[in-house]
């Protein structure tokens, strides 16, 4: 499909030159050929690049014609690509980071300033996959990577998979946080998951393994005692760390239930002070608000668990409420707001 709106256009203008001077083949001075014209959208607004290509002149040598391109264009953008690198990297973020829809991260570029189509935002998500799949299949990078910090310690993680249905399994080192490799698999067989393993420890440099963290799955205990038998195998932490905290959980769960049925009811007054506007009235919309914030805020368990939290919110606004009740003089008719939330 044609293009139905002109690009903008360029509010920017850099000129890029080639910092090599001399030839590779014959070590001659490098002639400028021609100039060649990007027009590059990035964050910060489009820019008009005008590269400085050069060529070696000498018939005799075996770069004759070799075209040197300035090396800087390459932290611009990719070949043949019209949007910057830090545009590619933001689309990446929201969709891979927060999720976002092809639409969602269309009209986030728009409030951003980047005019751009929503089709070339679905190109851009796979040159994004793809300078993922660069980085993550440098060996040479994760090697070198590896020896400096002097040990390996490997994670190994996959979801049972569905009779039919691929799964990704991915096995990364700890330290780094790098993903030595991702593969979807049919089955989660010990067969399966050594192969998996086997191809890890050939990548690896000559670097000792620590150790090993998995989830408690016998596949993967059998398959990590035939690749690596003299390695530690620990599991997961945040596993039998949530499996021993259940009863706290559950405990924290049925508290929060009892703390939201003692401040149900706020809707009721949110609607009778709509048509208010006095200072009263916006300081009970501002309790509202932070009682409705209280209820909605999502904790992750068990190292961080939503009950607990939101008694002490609610003990907050518990005890702002008493403060304001006594410069108000109420005195005894707001004796209970001093008794602290209490959950049976």
């Amino acid at each position: 499909m044609a293009r139905r709106s002109p690009r903008p256009e360029a509010t920017h203008q850099v000129v890029l030159r080639v910092s090599q001077q001399t030839c590779d083949g014959c070590g001659g001075a490098l002639w400028v050929a021609h100039h060649k014209k990007r027009t590059v959208t990035t964050l910060e607004g489009v820019y008009d690049l005008r590269l400085v290509v050069r060529q070696c002149p000498n018939s005799q040598c075996q770069e004759y014609h070799h075209r040197y391109r300035p090396e800087e264009e390459g932290s611009w953008a990719l070949p043949h690509g019209e949007f910057g690198l830090d545009v590619i990297a933001l689309v990446g973020a929201l969709r891979f980071r927060e999720h976002r829809s092809v639409h969602e991260i269309h009209q986030d570029l728009g409030r951003r300033g980047v005019q751009i189509a929503e089709r070339s935002v679905t190109h851009l998500i796979q040159r994004y996959e793809e300078l993922v799949t660069v980085h993550v299949t440098d060996r040479e990078r994760i090697q070198d990577i590896l020896r400096a910090q002097g040990r390996v310690i490997l994670a190994i993680d996959g979801l049972q998979p569905d009779a039919g249905h691929e799964v990704l399994w991915v096995i990364r080192e700890v330290l780094s946080q790098e993903t030595l490799l991702a593969r979807p698999l049919l089955s989660s067989a010990q067969g399966d998951i050594a192969a998996l393993l086997g191809e890890v420890k050939d990548l690896l440099p000559p670097v000792p393994i620590k150790g090993i963290i998995s989830d408690g799955q016998k596949a993967i205990r059998a398959a990590v005692t035939l690749v690596f038998p003299k390695i530690p195998h620990q599991l997961c932490q945040i596993h039998y760390l949530r499996d021993a905290a259940k009863p706290i959980v559950e405990a924290d769960r049925h508290a929060g239930t009892q703390l939201k049925a003692q401040v149900r009811g706020i809707r009721p007054i949110e609607r009778a002070l709509e048509a208010r506007t006095d200072p009263p009235a916006q300081a009970a919309r501002d309790y509202c608000l932070a009682v409705r914030s209280s209820l909605t805020d999502e904790r992750h368990p068990p190292l961080d668990l939503p009950g607990i939290k939101l008694h002490a919110r609610l003990s907050q606004i518990h005890h702002s409420l008493s403060l304001v009740a006594q410069k108000r003089g109420l005195g005894p008719a707001c004796k209970n707001c001093n008794r602290p939330l209490h959950v049976g």
